[in-house]
């Protein structure tokens, strides 16, 4: 079976990458990302994911959407809920690159973490299955959050401190100052 992993960044894509192979799946990555801001952000995600693609001979697809512009206008009306828009984004056009790319499935690096809202990353990625055609691969790869992310610190990873989009980032900074009531 050939599936598309989408990938938010190398720290959150080590172990579902081992987990799938493991499973004698043929994973390919997938780069796309225009939630993560400010650019210096972005580009470091992108650079440390393809250095360490090289490192396993994972192939990379790589949809270099620095969207700022695009991300702010389709949140700004509802800020507060915009993971929702956020997950369309990346996992329909995940979903589109494994339909045309002739995968047999698609995935998500998202699906380790326990700071995202699973049960809506899934229902988005069935959604987007069923769209183009082309089986969602359900995964829960939280229990391997904790050794992606020693792995990734062992191997000298980037690694962010927040989800990516500039709203994480300024919800992290309010939280640490404690500026949030």
């Amino acid at each position: 079976m050939k599936t598309l992993l989408h990938i938010c960044c190398a720290p959150c894509a080590n172990q579902p990458i081992e987990v799938l192979r493991g499973d004698g799946i043929e994973v390919s990555g997938f780069w796309y990302n225009p939630n993560i801001h400010p650019f210096t952000e972005y580009r470091s995600r992108r650079n440390c994911l393809r250095d360490y693609a090289q490192t396993i001979s994972l192939p990379l697809i790589e949809r270099n959407d620095y969207g700022l512009r695009p991300f702010v206008r389709a949140v700004a009306e509802d800020i507060e809920h915009r993971c929702v828009k956020c997950y369309e984004i990346r996992l329909f056009e995940t979903a589109r690159q494994a339909a045309e790319g002739g995968f047999d499935s698609f995935t998500s690096s998202l699906f380790i973490s326990p700071y995202q809202n699973h049960e809506l990353m899934r229902e988005t990625a069935e959604r987007a299955a069923h769209e183009y055609g082309v089986q969602f691969l359900y995964r829960d790869f939280r229990p391997y959050f904790r050794a992606g992310q020693d792995f990734a610190r062992e191997h000298g990873f980037y690694m962010q401190k927040y989800c990516g989009c500039v709203f994480s980032e300024e919800e992290r900074y309010l939280k640490r100052n404690k500026i949030i009531p």
